[in-house]
């Protein structure tokens, strides 16, 4: 039996906290064991023992600065509007996996999770001037994809949770031309699973969902 990656969801905001619950609940990869305000995060975490914590972050609050720089809260998963802001080499140094946009998808919220669950660090595009202002970010040439646009579009529909059925119901193909077409995926990316397919997506700019 596959173990599920328990995920502890931390903000202010109330709706931000529904939302949020509501959308990771759909995944069949995670364990959402609730939200709750950055202030119960302490009192609740020695309890609950998430394996990622997801923190939505105000970097003008001191009460979501504490918690992104404590190196006890474990593996968190941050969400914030300042991605390239000169803080995130400070929270990166005290633990923080993985720094996102708050509009962040549904996609790449996950795959952040389980990435930092397995002890990896995950960066948005977005994150990477504050850490490397001296480096061009060169822009992705389509012509450069070694994916075909079709095979993009089979992988954009993966990442949106839709299943081999769905996917052909919305292309107008049969199911086996999209079994077909995710195999070419998992061959061309070196991956073996749907998860990996899409993160492998995310990390090479193929899928911006």
């Amino acid at each position: 039996m596959v173990r599920l990656t328990r995920v502890l969801i931390a903000a202010n905001s109330a709706v931000v906290r529904a939302r949020l619950e509501s959308r990771l609940a759909a995944a069949t990869t995670l364990e959402v064991l609730g939200s709750l305000s950055l202030s119960a995060v302490p009192a609740q975490l020695e309890k609950l023992q998430p394996d990622v914590l997801l923190l939505d972050l105000d970097a003008r609050e001191d009460e979501s600065m504490s918690l992104a720089l404590n190196p006890g809260i474990g593996p968190l998963v941050v969400l914030t509007d300042d991605t390239d802001n000169a803080w995130a080499i400070e929270v990166l140094r005290s633990g923080t996996r993985a720094i996102l946009p708050r509009d962040a998808t549904f996609a790449e919220i996950v795959a952040a999770i389980e990435a930092s669950a397995a002890g990896l660090v995950v960066l948005h595009p977005h994150a990477l001037p504050a850490l490397f202002p001296h480096r061009e970010q060169p822009e992705l040439d389509p012509a450069e994809q070694i994916l075909t646009p079709r095979e993009v579009e089979v992988l954009r529909m993966m990442a949106e949770g839709l299943g081999n059925k769905e996917i052909a119901s919305r292309l107008l193909i049969s199911d086996h031309t999209v079994k077909f077409h995710i195999s070419s995926i998992f061959a061309k990316l070196g991956v073996s699973s749907r998860t990996e397919a899409v993160m492998a997506g995310i990390r090479q700019g193929l899928i911006m969902i």
